[in-house]
């Protein structure tokens, strides 16, 4: 039997070592690619800082609830209308769709020449007359545990598209948007009486997804007549006589009066123009279809389109026709000169 040195045992140890601590070293990274570059985290960004700096001018804004008026930078206005008009869940690229139709309005606002008395010399109302904005505190208070997850979005969707307006032979156009569409938007002048040639009728069947797409309103017989100052018969409620380009309603005859079918969602208060109705004993049952007035961008329709890869541009221009997406630097250049 042949004897070993303990040296010799030593020696060998140590060159086993030397040949295998690499390989376990390199073992754990072995899943990455040949290059030898370890994967890294994109880094955070702070949007709200970002916002800041990228906005060129402030906005005044009158907060009806407690007749004050807030003053916020741009971008962060265009946050808070965009968390206030369309759901924080839906597609980043609606979110951004949402964002230029959002900025076009202010910007639109802005370059007027007058500005309503009742809003104490801010630019822009908080409520439906003009877009629906929320600061960030109260959006702290109406997201609570979802705060930091949807405000990072929206800001994200919002600074993305920074300084981004839409636009027809140069000019902002009039963004209208609403909820919910009956399978088709609205011809402007169906809705108001001036028409504009990028406000015209297009398919929206992704709005059949939309929880808003049918509602049934219950409205007593009594005041049925009295909103409307019709009478209606124990078997005849009316007769539709004409339908819109957008499939709504036009025009409704009862009895020996002829009303449009705006006059009769505004009066009764429907979500649509696009309605039905029937008598069940002393109430009228009316079911609508859509939700809003269907003029410009569906906000369901948009993140219908987002969910099949399209991205907000367009959805801009398929909603909005012939339009151009321009940036607002000149605008805003004007307004701060004629501030």
């Amino acid at each position: 039997m042949i004897k070993v040195k303990p040296i010799v045992i030593v020696f060998i140890l140590l060159f086993v070592a030397i040949l295998t601590i690499p390989s376990v070293l390199v073992l754990p990274f072995s899943h990455e690619k040949a290059s030898g570059k370890i994967a890294e985290a994109e880094p955070k960004q702070d949007w709200e800082a970002l916002l800041k700096e990228a906005s060129p001018v402030d906005v005044s804004v009158y907060r009806s609830a407690n007749d004050k008026v807030e003053t916020v930078p741009l971008e962060e206005y265009i946050v808070g209308v965009v968390a206030s008009e369309m759901p924080a869940e839906f597609e980043e690229e609606a979110l951004k769709a949402q964002s230029l139709a959002a900025r076009t309005f202010i910007v639109r606002q802005l370059m007027a020449d007058q500005k309503p008395a009742l809003l104490k010399g801010a630019d822009v109302g908080d409520n439906q007359g003009y877009q629906v904005y929320t600061n960030d505190k109260e959006l702290r208070e109406k997201w609570g545990a979802n705060y930091n997850k949807y405000i990072e979005k929206i800001r994200k969707s919002v600074y993305e598209t920074r300084g981004q307006i839409v636009v027809y032979d140069n000019q902002p156009i009039t963004a209208s948007y609403f909820s919910t569409s009956n399978g088709y938007t609205e011809n402007s002048e169906a809705y108001w009486t001036n028409p504009f040639p990028y406000l015209k009728s297009v398919e929206s069947p992704w709005d059949t997804e939309s929880k808003e797409f049918t509602a049934e309103t219950v409205i007593p017989v009594a005041q049925f007549e009295e909103k409307l100052g019709v009478t209606v018969s124990s078997s005849e409620i009316g007769e539709i006589e004409s339908r819109t380009p957008g499939k709504r309603v036009e025009k409704v005859k009862i009895g020996d009066k002829e009303l449009t079918g705006r006059e009769i969602r505004d009066k009764l208060s429907l979500r649509s123009a696009d309605f039905s109705w029937v008598r069940e004993g002393d109430d009228i049952v009316i079911t609508t279809k859509g939700y809003g007035h269907g003029v410009g961008m569906s906000q369901y329709g948009a993140n219908g389109m987002a969910k099949e890869g399209k991205t907000y541009e367009d959805i801009i221009k398929y909603y909005y026709q012939g339009v151009a997406i321009s940036k607002a630097d000149h605008l805003l250049e004007q307004y701060v000169v004629k501030k």
